[in-house]
């Protein structure tokens, strides 16, 4: 059985996290509705917004890439991709190179969105840094790296 101290613990990791989220979620819905824009994103899941991030990074990425960078199968990312594409949110077309290969890229309508989202939630992170100092910052670091590793 776990002990009381790991439970006490683990709870209280899920339970920032948690406060964590629903800040970002406050800021993104937020920042959505100040540009208008919230109602082609609203409802977008987690893993649909971090998809649309991965590609805008990478201006571009194959199918098989991205389903890769998502940790999902391929037919999980096409579907994906495929909801995304009804928004309006992600293009998907054929490489001209190899007419095999789908391509997809972050709708022009969607980089301003995505940009000013990454801005605010930067911002975000950038005051709990300042408050923290940077002592607690870097061990901050130091466990998500470990906590990275252990995912």
């Amino acid at each position: 059985m776990t002990e009381a101290r790991t439970l006490d613990q683990a709870r209280y990791i899920f339970t920032t996290g948690k406060i964590i989220r629903d800040r970002i979620d406050r800021i993104i819905n937020d920042y959505l509705t100040q540009m208008g824009t919230s109602d082609e994103y609203f409802g977008l899941s987690y893993p649909q917004l971090h998809a649309m991030m991965m590609v805008r990074m990478r201006e571009q990425l194959t199918m098989s890439e991205l389903a890769e960078l998502l940790e999902v199968s391929p037919s999980s990312a096409s579907s994906m991709v495929d909801k995304l594409v009804e928004r309006g949110c992600l293009v998907r077309e054929h490489s001209t190179a190899d007419r095999r290969k789908v391509i997809v890229t972050v709708s022009e309508e969607a980089k301003h969105s995505i940009s000013g989202i990454e801005e605010k939630l930067l911002q975000l992170f950038t005051d709990i840094v300042e408050k923290i100092g940077p002592d607690t910052t870097q061990k901050w670091c130091d466990v998500l790296k470990e906590v990275k590793k252990a995912l």
